[in-house]
């Protein structure tokens, strides 16, 4: 998966409903996840996509964007932590 300008602008920030991240037992290690949503349809990404850095820089420019998302999610390891980021709903 790359995530790539295009895919960002089908992605515009007065669009986007919600925004949750969550993590995916790999067995060994933990994958971060992020599904956004927008009118209806949900896209999913996950951080060992490239660009993956440049969609939480576009998602962070939401009004009330959770900044702390990553310190919620991630611990404690291998454990379900679903964390919503944003919510326009």
């Amino acid at each position: 998966m790359i995530i790539t300008n295009a895919i960002l602008a089908q992605l515009p920030l007065t669009d986007i409903d919600a925004v949750v991240f969550y993590k995916r037992d790999e067995i060994t290690t933990d994958l971060i996840c992020c599904d956004v949503e927008v009118a209806g349809c949900v896209s999913t990404f996950h951080e060992e996509a490239k660009g993956w850095a440049e969609l939480i820089a576009h998602l962070s420019a939401l009004p009330g964007f959770r900044a702390d998302w990553y310190e919620a999610v991630a611990s404690p390891s291998f454990a379900a932590s679903e964390t919503v980021a944003f919510d326009r709903r």
